[in-house]
Protein backbone atom coordinates (compact mmCIF):
# COMPACT_ATOMS: atom_id res chain seq x y z
CA UNK A 1 0.00 0.00 0.00
CA UNK A 2 1.05 3.33 -0.73
CA UNK A 3 0.86 6.72 1.72
CA UNK A 4 0.60 10.35 0.96
CA UNK A 5 1.39 12.76 3.75
CA UNK A 6 -0.93 15.58 4.57
CA UNK A 7 1.08 18.29 6.04
CA UNK A 8 0.45 21.62 7.89
CA UNK A 9 2.91 24.32 9.89
CA UNK A 10 2.87 26.30 12.57
CA UNK A 11 5.74 29.14 12.41
CA UNK A 12 6.57 31.53 14.94
CA UNK A 13 8.44 34.45 13.50
CA UNK A 14 10.16 37.12 15.71
CA UNK A 15 9.28 40.40 14.74
CA UNK A 16 12.06 42.68 14.21
CA UNK A 17 10.94 45.27 16.99
CA UNK A 18 13.79 47.37 18.97
CA UNK A 19 11.69 46.56 22.47
CA UNK A 20 9.25 43.56 23.21
CA UNK A 21 5.99 43.46 23.09
CA UNK A 22 4.13 44.73 26.19
CA UNK A 23 7.28 46.57 27.96
CA UNK A 24 10.28 48.60 26.87
CA UNK A 25 12.97 46.19 27.75
CA UNK A 26 15.27 45.92 24.79
CA UNK A 27 15.29 42.66 21.92
CA UNK A 28 19.24 41.78 22.29
CA UNK A 29 20.03 38.27 20.87
CA UNK A 30 23.57 36.95 23.22
CA UNK A 31 23.05 39.59 26.27
CA UNK A 32 24.48 38.88 29.38
CA UNK A 33 21.13 36.23 30.71
CA UNK A 34 18.75 37.90 32.80
CA UNK A 35 19.99 41.51 31.74
CA UNK A 36 16.85 42.08 29.94
CA UNK A 37 13.79 41.75 32.12
CA UNK A 38 11.26 43.81 34.32
CA UNK A 39 8.37 43.39 36.66
CA UNK A 40 6.32 43.05 33.29
CA UNK A 41 8.04 40.00 31.35
CA UNK A 42 8.80 38.41 34.75
CA UNK A 43 4.71 38.88 35.49
CA UNK A 44 5.77 39.96 38.72
CA UNK A 45 1.85 40.92 40.62
CA UNK A 46 1.06 44.87 40.37
CA UNK A 47 2.47 45.11 36.46
CA UNK A 48 0.58 45.95 33.77
CA UNK A 49 1.09 44.85 29.77
CA UNK A 50 1.16 47.84 27.37
CA UNK A 51 0.80 47.04 23.64
CA UNK A 52 3.86 47.83 21.60
CA UNK A 53 2.27 49.71 18.20
CA UNK A 54 5.47 49.01 16.38
CA UNK A 55 4.80 45.09 16.60
CA UNK A 56 1.34 45.20 15.24
CA UNK A 57 2.24 47.40 12.60
CA UNK A 58 4.72 44.88 11.08
CA UNK A 59 2.16 41.84 12.11
CA UNK A 60 0.15 43.56 9.93
CA UNK A 61 2.37 44.29 7.41
CA UNK A 62 3.38 40.65 7.28
CA UNK A 63 -0.72 39.67 7.16
CA UNK A 64 -0.54 41.84 3.79
CA UNK A 65 2.33 40.65 2.45
CA UNK A 66 0.61 36.80 3.06
CA UNK A 67 -2.92 37.78 1.39
CA UNK A 68 -4.54 37.70 4.41
CA UNK A 69 -7.73 39.35 5.31
CA UNK A 70 -6.97 41.91 8.57
CA UNK A 71 -9.53 41.56 11.36
CA UNK A 72 -9.58 44.97 12.46
CA UNK A 73 -11.23 43.80 15.89
CA UNK A 74 -9.19 41.01 17.60
CA UNK A 75 -8.36 39.77 20.99
CA UNK A 76 -5.52 38.30 23.51
CA UNK A 77 -6.02 35.96 25.53
CA UNK A 78 -4.13 34.05 28.28
CA UNK A 79 -2.59 30.52 27.35
CA UNK A 80 -2.05 29.03 30.31
CA UNK A 81 0.73 26.22 30.73
CA UNK A 82 3.68 25.44 33.56
CA UNK A 83 7.82 25.55 31.90
CA UNK A 84 10.31 27.19 34.19
CA UNK A 85 10.94 29.74 30.93
CA UNK A 86 7.64 31.25 31.69
CA UNK A 87 7.31 33.33 34.24
CA UNK A 88 3.92 33.89 34.49
CA UNK A 89 2.54 30.72 34.15
CA UNK A 90 0.70 32.02 31.39
CA UNK A 91 1.70 33.34 27.55
CA UNK A 92 -0.16 36.37 26.12
CA UNK A 93 -1.37 35.32 22.65
CA UNK A 94 -4.80 35.62 20.37
CA UNK A 95 -6.55 32.57 20.01
CA UNK A 96 -10.55 32.96 19.27
CA UNK A 97 -10.22 36.23 17.34
CA UNK A 98 -6.82 36.29 16.03
CA UNK A 99 -5.03 39.77 13.69
CA UNK A 100 -5.28 37.99 10.18
CA UNK A 101 -7.23 35.04 8.52
CA UNK A 102 -7.46 33.52 5.29
CA UNK A 103 -4.03 34.23 3.67
CA UNK A 104 -2.35 32.06 0.95
CA UNK A 105 1.18 31.56 -0.35
CA UNK A 106 1.34 29.70 -4.06
CA UNK A 107 4.56 26.99 -4.15
CA UNK A 108 4.76 24.53 -6.72
CA UNK A 109 2.34 26.06 -8.41
CA UNK A 110 -0.11 25.54 -5.67
CA UNK A 111 -1.42 27.90 -3.37
CA UNK A 112 -0.91 26.90 0.64
CA UNK A 113 -3.78 28.72 2.88
CA UNK A 114 -2.97 30.20 5.59
CA UNK A 115 -5.39 29.52 8.28
CA UNK A 116 -4.46 32.67 10.46
CA UNK A 117 -1.70 34.93 11.76
CA UNK A 118 -1.68 36.20 15.29
CA UNK A 119 0.79 38.13 17.44
CA UNK A 120 1.80 36.68 20.86
CA UNK A 121 4.69 36.99 23.26
CA UNK A 122 7.44 34.89 23.46
CA UNK A 123 8.59 32.49 26.36
CA UNK A 124 12.15 32.54 28.07
CA UNK A 125 15.29 29.86 27.65
CA UNK A 126 16.05 26.90 28.97
CA UNK A 127 19.99 25.48 29.30
CA UNK A 128 20.77 22.44 29.81
CA UNK A 129 24.59 21.82 31.40
CA UNK A 130 24.38 17.93 32.61
CA UNK A 131 22.28 17.28 35.17
CA UNK A 132 21.35 21.04 36.08
CA UNK A 133 18.85 23.27 33.54
CA UNK A 134 19.18 27.40 33.74
CA UNK A 135 16.70 29.99 33.05
CA UNK A 136 17.54 32.62 31.21
CA UNK A 137 14.19 35.44 31.10
CA UNK A 138 15.45 37.76 28.38
CA UNK A 139 14.04 36.00 25.32
CA UNK A 140 10.58 36.51 27.33
CA UNK A 141 8.03 39.29 26.02
CA UNK A 142 9.63 39.41 22.42
CA UNK A 143 7.30 39.77 19.87
CA UNK A 144 5.95 36.95 17.65
CA UNK A 145 3.77 36.05 14.99
CA UNK A 146 2.47 32.58 14.97
CA UNK A 147 1.72 31.39 11.00
CA UNK A 148 -0.45 28.61 11.02
CA UNK A 149 -1.16 26.94 7.46
CA UNK A 150 -3.78 24.96 6.43
CA UNK A 151 -2.97 20.67 6.07
CA UNK A 152 -2.33 22.05 2.29
CA UNK A 153 1.47 20.50 1.88
CA UNK A 154 1.73 17.40 0.08
CA UNK A 155 5.43 16.70 0.03
CA UNK A 156 8.57 17.63 2.13
CA UNK A 157 10.16 19.43 -0.41
CA UNK A 158 7.26 21.62 -0.78
CA UNK A 159 7.65 22.01 2.76
CA UNK A 160 11.04 22.91 2.51
CA UNK A 161 10.31 25.56 0.05
CA UNK A 162 7.46 27.21 0.89
CA UNK A 163 9.54 27.96 4.71
CA UNK A 164 12.00 29.33 2.11
CA UNK A 165 9.61 31.69 0.71
CA UNK A 166 8.21 32.56 3.87
CA UNK A 167 11.36 33.84 5.29
CA UNK A 168 12.04 35.83 2.19
CA UNK A 169 8.53 37.47 2.09
CA UNK A 170 9.38 38.15 5.83
CA UNK A 171 12.98 39.83 4.97
CA UNK A 172 11.47 41.87 2.02
CA UNK A 173 8.64 42.89 4.12
CA UNK A 174 10.34 44.96 6.66
CA UNK A 175 9.15 42.17 9.33
CA UNK A 176 11.94 40.17 10.67
CA UNK A 177 15.13 39.13 9.88
CA UNK A 178 14.19 35.40 10.28
CA UNK A 179 17.39 33.55 10.89
CA UNK A 180 17.09 30.36 11.81
CA UNK A 181 20.04 30.39 13.96
CA UNK A 182 19.11 33.31 15.83
CA UNK A 183 15.62 31.53 16.90
CA UNK A 184 13.78 34.22 15.01
CA UNK A 185 12.13 31.44 12.73
CA UNK A 186 10.73 28.19 14.24
CA UNK A 187 8.81 25.64 12.83
CA UNK A 188 6.67 23.23 14.16
CA UNK A 189 5.55 20.45 12.11
CA UNK A 190 1.64 18.41 12.09
CA UNK A 191 2.18 15.36 10.05
CA UNK A 192 -0.31 12.86 9.48
CA UNK A 193 -0.25 9.95 6.47
CA UNK A 194 -3.09 8.31 4.54
CA UNK A 195 -3.25 5.56 1.72
CA UNK A 196 -3.11 7.12 -1.06
CA UNK A 197 -5.94 8.91 -2.65
CA UNK A 198 -7.95 8.08 0.38
CA UNK A 199 -9.79 11.71 1.75
CA UNK A 200 -9.57 10.76 5.30
CA UNK A 201 -6.82 12.56 7.31
CA UNK A 202 -4.72 9.97 9.37
CA UNK A 203 -3.60 10.56 12.68
CA UNK A 204 -1.78 13.93 13.66
CA UNK A 205 1.85 13.81 14.82
CA UNK A 206 3.53 17.41 16.34
CA UNK A 207 7.15 17.82 15.74
CA UNK A 208 8.09 20.77 17.78
CA UNK A 209 11.12 23.57 17.17
CA UNK A 210 12.85 22.40 14.03
CA UNK A 211 15.53 24.82 13.32
CA UNK A 212 16.48 24.82 9.90
CA UNK A 213 14.94 24.34 6.58
CA UNK A 214 17.13 20.83 5.33
CA UNK A 215 16.06 19.60 9.17
CA UNK A 216 12.43 20.41 8.26
CA UNK A 217 12.45 18.50 5.34
CA UNK A 218 14.16 15.41 6.83
CA UNK A 219 12.11 15.51 10.09
CA UNK A 220 8.94 15.00 7.78
CA UNK A 221 10.67 12.66 5.42
CA UNK A 222 12.09 10.81 8.70
CA UNK A 223 8.24 10.52 10.55
CA UNK A 224 6.91 9.52 7.33
CA UNK A 225 8.60 6.78 7.11
CA UNK A 226 8.23 5.54 11.05
CA UNK A 227 4.04 5.89 10.56
CA UNK A 228 4.33 4.33 7.29
CA UNK A 229 5.62 1.09 9.49
CA UNK A 230 3.48 1.31 11.67
CA UNK A 231 0.51 1.02 9.61
CA UNK A 232 1.94 -1.32 7.30
CA UNK A 233 2.63 -3.76 10.75
CA UNK A 234 -1.29 -3.36 11.53
CA UNK A 235 0.01 -0.69 14.38
CA UNK A 236 -1.63 2.11 15.53
CA UNK A 237 -0.06 6.12 14.81
CA UNK A 238 -0.23 7.50 18.37
CA UNK A 239 -1.46 11.40 18.16
CA UNK A 240 1.57 13.03 20.71
CA UNK A 241 3.92 15.66 20.31
CA UNK A 242 7.75 14.79 18.91
CA UNK A 243 11.33 15.88 18.63
CA UNK A 244 13.85 15.61 15.70
CA UNK A 245 17.12 14.65 15.82
CA UNK A 246 19.42 15.71 13.66
CA UNK A 247 22.40 13.58 14.57
CA UNK A 248 20.03 10.25 14.33
CA UNK A 249 17.71 11.70 11.67
CA UNK A 250 14.85 10.33 13.94
CA UNK A 251 12.07 12.16 15.15
CA UNK A 252 11.51 10.70 19.54
CA UNK A 253 8.39 11.02 21.36
CA UNK A 254 8.58 14.30 24.17
CA UNK A 255 4.83 14.17 25.16
CA UNK A 256 1.20 13.44 24.32
CA UNK A 257 -0.48 16.35 22.16
CA UNK A 258 -2.58 19.10 24.04
CA UNK A 259 -5.61 20.11 22.60
CA UNK A 260 -6.49 23.71 23.24
CA UNK A 261 -8.74 23.16 26.09
CA UNK A 262 -5.59 22.06 27.76
CA UNK A 263 -4.65 25.35 27.67
CA UNK A 264 -7.69 26.98 29.42
CA UNK A 265 -7.81 30.02 26.92
CA UNK A 266 -9.37 33.12 27.79
CA UNK A 267 -9.52 36.80 27.31
CA UNK A 268 -6.56 38.79 28.56
CA UNK A 269 -8.13 40.68 31.52
CA UNK A 270 -5.36 43.58 31.01
CA UNK A 271 -6.00 44.20 27.76
CA UNK A 272 -8.37 45.95 25.88
CA UNK A 273 -9.73 44.49 22.55
CA UNK A 274 -6.88 45.77 19.78
CA UNK A 275 -8.83 47.50 17.26
CA UNK A 276 -7.32 48.99 13.93
CA UNK A 277 -8.32 51.83 11.97
CA UNK A 278 -9.38 50.91 8.22
CA UNK A 279 -7.29 53.99 7.59
CA UNK A 280 -4.52 53.33 9.35
CA UNK A 281 -4.29 49.51 7.56
CA UNK A 282 -4.64 51.11 4.16
CA UNK A 283 -1.69 53.31 4.99
CA UNK A 284 0.38 50.05 5.96
CA UNK A 285 -0.62 49.02 2.67
CA UNK A 286 0.47 51.54 0.35
CA UNK A 287 3.61 51.52 1.88
CA UNK A 288 4.61 48.00 1.15
CA UNK A 289 7.68 47.67 0.08
CA UNK A 290 8.54 45.78 -3.33
CA UNK A 291 8.25 41.73 -2.48
CA UNK A 292 10.13 38.72 -3.91
CA UNK A 293 7.59 38.34 -7.09
CA UNK A 294 7.38 42.02 -7.93
CA UNK A 295 11.39 42.08 -7.87
CA UNK A 296 11.88 39.22 -9.79
CA UNK A 297 9.35 40.41 -12.67
CA UNK A 298 11.18 43.71 -12.50
CA UNK A 299 14.31 42.22 -12.84
CA UNK A 300 13.71 40.59 -15.69
CA UNK A 301 12.03 43.11 -17.87
CA UNK A 302 14.07 46.28 -16.49
CA UNK A 303 17.89 44.25 -16.67
CA UNK A 304 17.02 41.33 -19.23
CA UNK A 305 18.71 39.18 -17.26
CA UNK A 306 17.82 35.16 -17.41
CA UNK A 307 15.20 33.73 -15.25
CA UNK A 308 17.89 31.33 -12.89
CA UNK A 309 19.40 34.42 -12.77
CA UNK A 310 16.78 36.63 -11.54
CA UNK A 311 15.31 34.29 -9.51
CA UNK A 312 18.68 33.46 -7.47
CA UNK A 313 18.75 37.38 -6.91
CA UNK A 314 15.40 37.98 -5.62
CA UNK A 315 15.22 34.98 -3.12
CA UNK A 316 17.86 36.55 -2.01
CA UNK A 317 16.65 40.09 -0.20
CA UNK A 318 20.13 41.16 0.34
CA UNK A 319 22.10 39.16 -3.26
CA UNK A 320 19.02 41.34 -5.17
CA UNK A 321 20.22 44.54 -3.01
CA UNK A 322 23.78 43.95 -3.86
CA UNK A 323 23.23 43.41 -7.17
CA UNK A 324 20.90 46.77 -7.30
CA UNK A 325 23.48 48.69 -5.56
CA UNK A 326 26.34 47.59 -8.07
CA UNK A 327 24.47 48.78 -11.12
CA UNK A 328 24.31 52.51 -9.55
CA UNK A 329 27.95 52.63 -9.78
CA UNK A 330 28.01 50.95 -13.31
CA UNK A 331 24.91 49.99 -14.92
CA UNK A 332 25.92 49.17 -18.74
CA UNK A 333 25.92 45.64 -17.64
CA UNK A 334 23.08 44.45 -15.89
CA UNK A 335 23.76 40.41 -17.40
CA UNK A 336 27.87 40.43 -17.17
CA UNK A 337 27.60 42.05 -13.30
CA UNK A 338 24.86 38.81 -12.58
CA UNK A 339 27.15 36.23 -13.92
CA UNK A 340 30.53 37.80 -12.01
CA UNK A 341 28.08 38.16 -8.87
CA UNK A 342 26.73 35.04 -8.90
CA UNK A 343 28.91 32.84 -10.55
CA UNK A 344 32.30 34.30 -9.04
CA UNK A 345 32.34 36.48 -6.62
CA UNK A 346 30.07 34.13 -4.50
CA UNK A 347 32.18 31.28 -5.30
CA UNK A 348 34.99 32.96 -3.98
CA UNK A 349 33.27 34.16 -0.76
CA UNK A 350 31.90 30.84 -0.17
CA UNK A 351 35.84 29.59 -0.21
CA UNK A 352 36.38 32.07 2.79
CA UNK A 353 33.68 31.11 4.54
CA UNK A 354 31.47 34.33 4.13
CA UNK A 355 28.58 35.40 2.40
CA UNK A 356 27.17 38.59 0.73
CA UNK A 357 26.32 39.90 3.76
CA UNK A 358 30.49 40.09 5.48
CA UNK A 359 32.01 40.35 1.51
CA UNK A 360 35.21 42.56 1.39
CA UNK A 361 34.28 43.67 -2.31
CA UNK A 362 32.14 46.49 -2.12
CA UNK A 363 29.13 47.04 -4.64
CA UNK A 364 31.25 49.70 -5.88
CA UNK A 365 34.43 47.43 -6.45
CA UNK A 366 32.36 44.83 -8.22
CA UNK A 367 31.09 47.44 -10.34
CA UNK A 368 34.67 48.87 -11.62
CA UNK A 369 35.32 45.11 -12.10
CA UNK A 370 32.88 44.65 -14.38
CA UNK A 371 33.49 47.92 -16.23
CA UNK A 372 37.43 46.46 -16.56
CA UNK A 373 36.10 43.66 -18.24
CA UNK A 374 34.08 45.60 -20.47
CA UNK A 375 35.95 48.17 -21.63
CA UNK A 376 39.17 45.59 -22.67
CA UNK A 377 41.09 46.14 -19.67
CA UNK A 378 40.38 42.86 -18.45
CA UNK A 379 40.52 39.42 -19.81
CA UNK A 380 38.15 36.59 -18.00
CA UNK A 381 40.47 34.78 -16.91
CA UNK A 382 42.99 37.89 -15.65
CA UNK A 383 39.58 39.01 -14.13
CA UNK A 384 39.03 36.21 -11.84
CA UNK A 385 42.47 36.24 -10.62
CA UNK A 386 42.05 40.75 -10.06
CA UNK A 387 38.78 38.97 -7.92
CA UNK A 388 40.31 36.69 -6.15
CA UNK A 389 43.04 39.10 -4.79
CA UNK A 390 40.01 41.18 -4.26
CA UNK A 391 38.38 38.56 -1.98
CA UNK A 392 41.12 38.07 0.00
CA UNK A 393 42.50 41.72 0.86
CA UNK A 394 39.30 44.17 0.15
CA UNK A 395 41.20 46.07 -2.82
CA UNK A 396 39.54 47.74 -5.46
CA UNK A 397 40.47 46.04 -8.69
CA UNK A 398 41.80 48.99 -10.31
CA UNK A 399 44.77 48.66 -7.09
CA UNK A 400 45.00 44.95 -7.80
CA UNK A 401 45.49 45.62 -11.32
CA UNK A 402 48.65 48.33 -11.06
CA UNK A 403 50.22 46.30 -8.19
CA UNK A 404 50.35 42.79 -9.98
CA UNK A 405 50.74 44.10 -13.50
CA UNK A 406 47.71 42.53 -14.82
CA UNK A 407 46.61 45.01 -17.44
CA UNK A 408 45.28 43.32 -20.76
CA UNK A 409 47.42 43.85 -23.93
CA UNK A 410 45.53 45.58 -26.44
CA UNK A 411 48.35 47.14 -28.62
CA UNK A 412 48.20 45.56 -31.83
CA UNK A 413 51.86 45.80 -32.81
CA UNK A 414 52.96 44.21 -29.76
CA UNK A 415 50.17 41.51 -30.31
CA UNK A 416 51.44 41.35 -33.87
CA UNK A 417 55.28 41.08 -32.88
CA UNK A 418 54.17 38.19 -30.58
CA UNK A 419 52.28 36.29 -33.15
CA UNK A 420 55.59 36.67 -35.44
CA UNK A 421 57.89 34.94 -32.77
CA UNK A 422 55.28 32.16 -32.64
CA UNK A 423 54.95 31.39 -36.25
CA UNK A 424 58.77 31.75 -37.15
CA UNK A 425 59.19 28.83 -33.98
CA UNK A 426 55.75 26.85 -34.79
CA UNK A 427 56.24 27.05 -38.81
CA UNK A 428 55.45 23.29 -39.21
CA UNK A 429 52.12 23.80 -37.25
CA UNK A 430 51.44 26.87 -39.36
CA UNK A 431 51.63 25.14 -42.20
CA UNK A 432 50.05 22.68 -40.77
CA UNK A 433 46.65 24.76 -40.46
CA UNK A 434 47.51 26.19 -44.03
CA UNK A 435 46.85 22.70 -45.58
CA UNK A 436 43.46 22.32 -43.40
CA UNK A 437 44.18 21.09 -39.92
CA UNK A 438 42.40 23.85 -38.23
CA UNK A 439 42.27 21.89 -34.85
CA UNK A 440 46.69 23.33 -34.47
CA UNK A 441 44.78 26.52 -34.18
CA UNK A 442 44.49 26.55 -30.70
CA UNK A 443 47.48 25.19 -30.14
CA UNK A 444 49.32 28.53 -32.00
CA UNK A 445 46.46 30.75 -29.66
CA UNK A 446 48.46 29.02 -26.73
CA UNK A 447 51.43 29.84 -27.36
CA UNK A 448 50.90 33.47 -28.17
CA UNK A 449 48.72 33.51 -24.56
CA UNK A 450 52.18 31.88 -23.22
CA UNK A 451 54.62 34.23 -24.22
CA UNK A 452 52.07 37.41 -23.43
CA UNK A 453 51.85 35.64 -19.80
CA UNK A 454 48.09 35.08 -20.21
CA UNK A 455 48.22 39.61 -20.37
CA UNK A 456 47.05 39.61 -24.28
CA UNK A 457 43.39 40.18 -25.30
CA UNK A 458 42.17 36.96 -26.38
CA UNK A 459 40.02 38.42 -28.88
CA UNK A 460 43.06 40.58 -31.23
CA UNK A 461 45.23 37.30 -30.74
CA UNK A 462 42.41 34.93 -32.26
CA UNK A 463 41.94 38.11 -34.95
CA UNK A 464 45.09 38.73 -36.08
CA UNK A 465 46.71 35.34 -35.91
CA UNK A 466 43.97 33.89 -38.55
CA UNK A 467 44.61 36.93 -40.46
CA UNK A 468 48.37 36.73 -40.52
CA UNK A 469 47.90 32.91 -41.16
CA UNK A 470 45.81 33.14 -44.00
CA UNK A 471 47.34 36.50 -45.74
CA UNK A 472 43.91 38.00 -45.97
Amino acid sequence: MEFEPVIGLEIHVQMDTKTKLFCSCPVEFGAEPNRNTCPVCLGLPGSLPVLNKKAVELATRAALALNCRINTRSIFARKNYFYPDLPKGYQISQYEEPLAVEGWLEVEGKRVRIRRLHIEEDAGKNLHEGSRTFVDLNRAGTPLMEIVTEPDIDSPQMAKEFLEKLRSIMRYAGVSRADMEKGQLRCDINLSIRPKGSKELGTRVEIKNVNSFKFVQKAIESEMERQTKLLLSGEKVVQETRTFDPSTGLTHPMRSKEEAEDYRYFPEPDLLPLILSPNWVEEIRKGMPELPEQRLERFLKEYGLEEYSAKVLTENKELGDFFEESLNHYGEEPRLTANWLLNDLLGQLAEWGKDIESSPVSTESLAELVRLIKEGVLSSKLAKEVLKEMVATGKRPTQVVEEKGLRQVSDEDAIRGLIEQVLQENHREAERFRAGEEKVFGFLVGQVMKKAKGKANPQLVNSLLKRMLTGA
